[in-house]
């Protein structure tokens, strides 16, 4: 996959930590769909909002499903100088 823009310094929450621990997902399938534009489980109009971002070097938030079932979010920040999993909650 092609990397659309950096992470910067990669850092998650204690509960995402957690959360990645007990599902036994590998994090950086996460990151790794998130740099390439795959935004996985956000709506259309969050979808639209990345597009928009990749061009004006806004925010971009993709959320993903573990395979626990349990929801992350990735945040990567305006500047592209670092990206943030949290749970939703954590946010």
């Amino acid at each position: 996959m092609k990397s659309l823009f950096t992470l910067g310094r990669v850092v998650a929450t204690p509960g995402a930590l957690a959360a990645i621990g007990v599902s036994g997902d590998d994090p950086s399938t996460y990151l790794v769909r998130h740099q390439s534009g795959d935004w996985g489980d956000v709506d259309a109009e969050d979808a639209r909002e990345n597009e928009l971002s990749l061009t004006h070097g806004w925010r971009l938030l993709s959320a993903y499903t573990l395979q626990s079932g349990t929801k992350i979010w990735v945040i990567t920040e305006a500047d592209r100088s670092s990206t943030c999993v949290p749970l939703p909650e954590e946010y």
